[in-house]
């Protein structure tokens, strides 16, 4: 099976990085016309300059998704550039977590901001046109912790849940609009975070040991790549994933505890 996304207008946020990186150049290897957003101009800059290197021509747009202005602005710059949206990855956000009773209301606010709400405005914004047209993927990027919190995991473990709840809420309508929209929950997948924490907290230990570590009670064994959670982001955001819409996928090597 080879999985075609031809000239499909894909939005990527955080895409500069990581998890959003690898999903830019898959779907640009996939034949889809790729716009990256970040809040940072130079890890746009060399994003879009390593995927040149490989063959690949994305688009970078400098935005902060957790203000609605910023959202409009790249939004109305993406459609007259490439055209309408057909595909939207909501990838951006960040693993903050801490203790219930040191979050202020402005870190709860901040975190809402930046993946509940992000979300909701970008998707509300591609949404019309995806309905006339019949066709759209929207995918919402969460963590495991969306479904199986634990101590010390809010804000983010809450934010992502709601996130869970929208993607299911906006499948239900969208569905007889051939709009598809899933969540992927992230596990341990390698990022600059575990590199930075490496760097923190045991920069004596080899990292592939650090790593091995982290990786404990992950039936597979290991950390994840963000190539691997990619190729599923592809999936579904493709013609073949056209009867898969509504779910919150675990891509995680097993380790959640809850399906």
């Amino acid at each position: 099976m080879q999985v075609t996304m031809k000239d499909r207008v894909a939005v990527v946020t955080g895409g500069s990085k990581g998890i959003g990186l690898a999903v830019a150049r898959q779907f640009a290897a996939s034949g889809a016309k790729v716009a990256m957003l970040a809040r940072g101009a130079q890890d746009l800059k060399a994003a879009r300059e390593l995927l040149a290197k490989e063959g690949l021509a994305v688009r970078d747009y400098i935005c902060d998704v957790s203000k609605a202005s910023d959202i409009a602005k790249a939004h109305e710059k993406i459609t007259t550039d490439l055209g309408p949206v057909d595909i939207l990855v909501n990838n951006a956000g960040t693993a903050r977590t801490m203790a219930f009773e040191n979050i202020s209301d402005e870190a709860w606010q901040e975190d809402l901001d930046l993946k509940l709400f992000a979300a909701i405005r970008f998707s509300r914004l591609v949404w019309p046109g995806m309905k006339a047209r019949k066709w759209g993927r929207i995918i919402n990027v969460l963590n495991t912790y969306a479904k199986a919190p634990v101590a010390s995991s809010a804000p983010t473990s809450v934010s992502r849940a709601a996130g869970m709840a929208l993607t299911k809420v906006m499948a239900g309508e969208g569905g007889e609009h051939n709009i598809l929209v899933n969540a992927m929950l992230v596990g341990l997948i390698m990022s600059d975070q575990w590199v930075k924490r490496h760097a923190a907290q045991a920069p004596d230990m080899d990292f592939e040991v650090f790593a091995k570590n982290l990786a404990k009670g992950t039936p597979l064994g290991r950390i994840g790549t963000a190539e691997e959670f990619a190729n599923l982001a592809c999936f579904l955001a493709s013609e073949q994933g056209s009867f898969i819409t509504g779910t919150a996928i675990n891509v995680d090597g097993g380790r959640s505890p809850v399906v």
